[in-house]
């Protein structure tokens, strides 16, 4: 099984950008595709990004396309979540996420190991 850190977070301000790293151990990172989610507060957990195993093709959520950017770098075993222009609708604990299968599948119960997560908050 693979174990994942988020780091990253913190409190900025709308407008501001931030950038979420997830650290992998275990078994080989780049045999699995990687997703970003999140979960504000009373909500259900919302697909932000799916990142295919290569890092060649990447998958987003409307609400996020054009102002995040997922990567990852398999010689470091990381995912990383570049989010620019941040809203505070973009307020949320993000989670990284792994699977075996395709990447681009939205859905929380799909994917099979998940880190702790990392607080952003977005004041107005």
């Amino acid at each position: 099984q693979v174990q994942l850190v988020e780091s990253g977070g913190g409190l900025v301000q709308a407008g501001d950008s931030l950038r979420l790293s997830c650290a992998a151990s275990g078994r080989a990172f780049s045999n699995y595709s990687m997703g970003w989610f999140r979960q504000a507060p009373g909500k259900e957990r919302e697909f932000v990004a799916g990142v295919s195993r290569t890092g060649d093709i990447v998958y987003y959520a409307d609400s996020v396309k054009d102002r995040f950017t997922a990567s990852r770098d398999n010689a470091k075993n990381t995912v990383y979540l570049l989010m620019n222009s941040l809203k505070p609708e973009d307020t949320a604990v993000y989670y990284c996420a792994g699977r075996a299968g395709y990447f681009n599948i939205p859905i929380a119960r799909a994917y099979d190991f998940w880190g702790q997560g990392t607080q952003v908050t977005v004041s107005s």
